[in-house]
C-alpha cells in the first residue's frame, strides 16, 4: 500500500522516489503537496510496461504536478541518498529551479539525462542516476557471467578434445 500523507512529510527540496515496479520515478517535492519531475511522454502513474517507451524518447517536459497526481498507487519514499555523498543546495534555491524549469522541453536519455538525474542535478548541482548506475552493473556482471560461461565451455571442449587425441595415440 502506497504511504500516505500523514506517514511521510516531504519538506521543500526532498526527493521523492516512487516505485514503479522495474523502474523508479523522481521527483523534487516544491511546497503544498507539489513536485516537479522530468516526464518523458509514457511517464504516469501506474504505467506498467508502457513505460518502456521512455526508452526510446530524446525529450522529456518539467512539469509540476500534485505529489499524488505523479504518485498514483505506486509506493514512494523520501530519498536523499546522496546527502552524505554531497553538499545540498538550500532548499530555496532547490525550489526556485525547479519552478524556473517548469514547462521547459529537455533533453532526455535513460542513461545519460533521465528524471533522476534531474533531481540530483537540482538538489546537489550533479547529475547521477544510482539505477543507470545499478543496471550497468548488473549489465557488466551478466557480461562477465556470459564470458565465464564460454570460457568453461571451450575449456571443457578443449579437455575433451585432449583426452580423445590421447585414446587415438595409444
Amino acid at each position: 500500500m502506497a504511504p500516505t500523507l500523514y506517514d511521510e512529510k516531504p519538506e521543500l527540496g526532498d526527493l521523492i522516489e516512487i516505485f514503479r515496479g522495474s523502474y523508479q520515478h523522481w521527483a523534487v517535492y516544491i511546497g503544498d503537496g507539489f513536485v516537479v519531475h522530468l516526464a518523458p511522454p509514457s511517464e504516469v502513474p501506474d504505467a506498467g510496461s508502457s513505460s518502456v517507451m521512455s526508452v526510446i524518447t530524446e525529450k522529456a517536459l518539467v512539469k509540476k504536478d500534485g505529489l499524488w497526481d505523479v504518485v498514483g498507487t505506486d509506493e514512494w519514499k523520501i530519498s536523499n541518498s546522496l546527502d552524505k555523498k554531497y553538499e545540498p543546495h538550500s532548499p530555496g534555491d532547490i525550489v526556485r529551479e525547479a519552478r524556473r524549469l517548469v514547462g521547459q522541453v529537455l533533453p532526455y536519455c535513460v542513461v545519460r539525462r533521465n528524471c533522476e538525474h534531474f533531481v540530483n542535478e537540482l538538489r546537489y548541482g550533479k547529475a547521477e542516476s544510482r539505477q543507470v548506475r545499478k543496471a550497468g552493473e548488473v549489465a557488466m556482471y551478466a557480461g562477465l557471467a556470459a564470458a565465464a560461461g564460454v570460457g568453461v565451455l571451450a575449456l571443457a571442449r578443449w579437455l575433451g578434445g585432449s583426452k580423445n587425441e590421447n585414446k587415438e595415440t595409444q
